[in-house]
C-alpha cells in the first residue's frame, strides 16, 4: 500500500495536489469545453463536492502555471503564452451575520486581490462597486489582457442566515452590490465563473451577467464535480481493491445532474481513509437544522419525499422570503434527479429521489429528531425494535413499540406548533422511522396521496398501512377499524397480491387528545 498516491483530504488547492503525489481526477476536459463554448458560467453543487478545487484549477490555468497541467487533457490544447489577471472572490470562511460584516469582508477581498495583482487603486474612498470596477479596469490596463473573475461560495452569506429571512435578504442585496458590477465591465472580462450551493431566484443577484450560462443541470457538465464510477475504478483502483462495488454504489453514488451519476468526493476519500467502513461521512460534517425547522413549519407530509415530481422552476431557484423545502433539499444534495421528462404543456419535469443509502439514513434520522425530539439513545433503541418487528412480521409487538414511541415524545416542545394535530404528522413520523431502516417505501400515487398512506416493504413482508386521526376526547375502540376497512373497500393492497412475500393490511388509529396510537388492526392478505 505504500506505493499508492496519497488521498487529497481537505485539500482544495490545485498546486498542492499536483506538486505532491496525491490522487487527482482530471477535470480539464470539462474546463476546456466551458472556455471554448461561452464566457460566463454558473454552477450549483452540494457542499463538499469539489467546487473550490475546480475554481482554483481555473485560476492556475488562466494564470498560465503550465507545469501544473503536464499530463492532463488540456496541456497541449492551451496557449501557455497568454496569461490573464485573475480576481478571485471567496466567501467560504467565517459566518457573516450583518450587512456591515459583509461589506467589510468584500473590502478585504478586493484589497487582497489588489495586492496580489500589484494594482494600485485610483480612489480609496470609492464605494464597493467603485472599488471593484477600478480593480477590473486597472488589472486590464496593467496586464494588457482582459480579466478573469472567479467567485467561490457566492451564496454562503445568504445561506448562513437562511433561518432569518430579513437578514438573508439584506445580505443578498449586499452581494448584488458587487455582482452587479460585472454587467458594466463585460468588455473588460475574459471569463467569469460563479459557484455555490444554491441558486437565488432574485434575478437581481445575477443581473450583472445577462448571458450567464447555468450548467447546473447540463449533461455535458454532469461530472464536472464529483467522482464517476470510472474515476473510482482507475484513479482510486489501488485504494479500493477488493471493495464490493455494488454496495459502495448503494451507499454513496446516485447524485444525478442529467448525465452520468457521481459520488460525493468527500464520502469516497473518508471511506478509503476509514478502512473502507460504511458510515454517514458527509452528514457528520453538517446539521440540516434549518431544513428540519422548515419541514416542521410547513407541516410537510414526509411520505411525499418518495418519487417527488416537480417542475424545472421548483429546482431552479428559491426566495429567502418564501422557501420551498423541496428546492432547498435538492440544491443541498438531499434529493437528486431520478429521471427527466416533458410534462403537460411542454414543461420540463423531474422525478426526484434521495441519492443513496447514506443520505436516506441520515436525513430520516434528522427528521425523526425534528418531528419527535426523541433522545438519540432512545431513538436508536426504537429503530432496532421497529426493524425487528417489521422484519419478522410481529405486529403485536410493533403496536407496543409504536405506543412507547409516541408516549415518549416531549409534547411540551410542540406547544407553539400545531404539527401533531394533523393526520399527516403521524404518517410522517412512521415514514421517517421506516425509511431510516432502509425499508422500501412504496408510493401508491406519486401525484395524489389520497390513496393509502404508507406501503412498507422490509425483508419478506409488505405492509399496506392506512392512518386515521380520531379527534374525540374520550376514544372508544371502533369495530370495524375504519382505517383497515378503507384499505379493503378501496383495494389498496390489490397490486401487491400474488407476490412471493407475506402481505399485511394494517389500519392504525391515532387520537389527538392522547397523542398516541389507540387502535391497530391487521389482516394477512
Amino acid at each position: 500500500m505504500s506505493d499508492l498516491k496519497k488521498l487529497p483530504l481537505a485539500i482544495q488547492t490545485f498546486a498542492e495536489i499536483r506538486e505532491n503525489p496525491y490522487c487527482y481526477v482530471d477535470k480539464t476536459e470539462h474546463i476546456r469545453r466551458m472556455i471554448d463554448s461561452s464566457k460566463a458560467y454558473f454552477l450549483s453543487r452540494p457542499r463538499r463536492f469539489g467546487k473550490s478545487l475546480l475554481v482554483d484549477t481555473l485560476k492556475e490555468l488562466f494564470e498560465g502555471n503550465q507545469v501544473l497541467f503536464e499530463g492532463l487533457f488540456i496541456y497541449d490544447k492551451w496557449n501557455w503564452d497568454l496569461t490573464y489577471p485573475v480576481i478571485k472572490i471567496d466567501f467560504a470562511s467565517g459566518i457573516l451575520q450583518s450587512r456591515k460584516q459583509l461589506d467589510e469582508r468584500i473590502e478585504i477581498i478586493l484589497a487582497e486581490n489588489q495586492q496580489r495583482l500589484s494594482v494600485e487603486s485610483r480612489n480609496e474612498r470609492a464605494d464597493i462597486p467603485g472599488k471593484f470596477t477600478d480593480l477590473i479596469l486597472k488589472a486590464h490596463e496593467q496586464y494588457g489582457q482582459k480579466v478573469v473573475v472567479l467567485v467561490d461560495e457566492y451564496d454562503k452569506p445568504i445561506l448562513d442566515n437562511i433561518d432569518d429571512p430579513e437578514h438573508a435578504a439584506e445580505l443578498r442585496e449586499g452581494l448584488k452590490n458587487i455582482y452587479s458590477v460585472l454587467k458594466g465591465q463585460d468588455a473588460n472580462l475574459q471569463f467569469v465563473f460563479m459557484t455555490g450551493v444554491s441558486k437565488s431566484s432574485k434575478v437581481s443577484l445575477f443581473s450583472g451577467l445577462n448571458q450567464v450560462h447555468d450548467i447546473t443541470l447540463h449533461e455535458d457538465y454532469a461530472t464536472i464535480c464529483g467522482y464517476s464510477q470510472h474515476d473510482l475504478e482507475t484513479t482510486f483502483a489501488g485504494h479500493l481493491e477488493g471493495v464490493d462495488w455494488q454496495q459502495l454504489e448503494t451507499w454513496y453514488n446516485g447524485y444525478q445532474f442529467l448525465g452520468e451519476a457521481v459520488y460525493n468526493p468527500y464520502d469516497i476519500l473518508l471511506f478509503i481513509s476509514g478502512n473502507c467502513r460504511y458510515r454517514n461521512y458527509w452528514f457528520e460534517t453538517g446539521n440540516p437544522s434549518f431544513l428540519i425547522k422548515l419541514f416542521q413549519q410547513k407541516a410537510y407530509f414526509l411520505p411525499d419525499l418518495e418519487q417527488l415530481e416537480v417542475s424545472e422552476e421548483i429546482l431552479d431557484s428559491f426566495d429567502v422570503e418564501a422557501i420551498d423545502p423541496v428546492t432547498l433539499l435538492f440544491q443541498a444534495g438531499y434529493l437528486t434527479i431520478e429521471k427527466a421528462y416533458t410534462g403537460f404543456d411542454g414543461q420540463f419535469m423531474f422525478q426526484l429521489k434521495v441519492p443513496n443509502r447514506e443520505v436516506r439514513q441520515a436525513l430520516n434520522s434528522h427528521l425523526i429528531n425534528g418531528y419527535t425530539q426523541t433522545l438519540a439513545s432512545e431513538k436508536l433503541k426504537i429503530q432496532h425494535q421497529v426493524f425487528d418487528c417489521l422484519n419478522q412480521g410481529d405486529l403485536p409487538q410493533l403496536q407496543t413499540v409504536l405506543q412507547r414511541l409516541f408516549a415518549g415524545i416531549p409534547w411540551r416542545n410542540f406547544t407553539n406548533n400545531d404539527l401533531p394535530d394533523s393526520e399527516g404528522y403521524y404518517a410522517s413520523v412512521l415514514y421517517a422511522f421506516f425509511a431510516s431502516l432502509n425499508a422500501t417505501i412504496i408510493p401508491e400515487d406519486t401525484i395524489n396521496r389520497g390513496q393509502v398512506d404508507l406501503t412498507v416493504e422490509l425483508g419478506d413482508f409488505i405492509y399496506v398501512m392506512e392512518i386515521k386521526l380520531d379527534k374525540n376526547a374520550d376514544y372508544q375502540v371502533q369495530t370495524p377499524n375504519p382505517a383497515l376497512q378503507q384499505i379493503q373497500d378501496k383495494g389498496y393492497a390489490q397490486k401487491y397480491r400474488n407476490q412471493d412475500k407475506t402481505l399485511f393490511e394494517v389500519g392504525l388509529i391515532f387520537n389527538r387528545s392522547q397523542r398516541n396510537l389507540v387502535q391497530i388492526d391487521w389482516l394477512p392478505s
